[in-house]
């Protein structure tokens, strides 16, 4: 795979994540705030693997999402 074709996956997957939160009531949440959340570790660290990337976002819970929300606004890291 090149790196568009991995993009383009990553993007998918962070889409199909945002779908699976609207289906429980988070109707606000799209890909690029899930994506947004899970690469938040990778400043520190750098990005991983792509299996880790996929397994973060596949493994993502509501809670950590609204707590990574709720942390950011303290921060005042927010998009509007």
């Amino acid at each position: 795979m090149n790196d568009s074709e991995i993009n383009e996956t990553i993007e998918q997957l962070c889409r199909s994540k945002a779908e699976e939160f609207h289906l429980i009531g988070y109707d606000q949440v799209t890909g690029a705030d899930v994506w947004e959340c899970v690469s938040d570790k990778y400043h520190k660290k750098g990005t991983p693997q792509l299996h880790e990337v996929v397994n973060d976002i596949l493994s993502l819970k509501v809670t950590q999402f609204m707590n990574f929300i709720t942390l950011s606004m303290y921060r005042g890291e927010i998009r509007k």
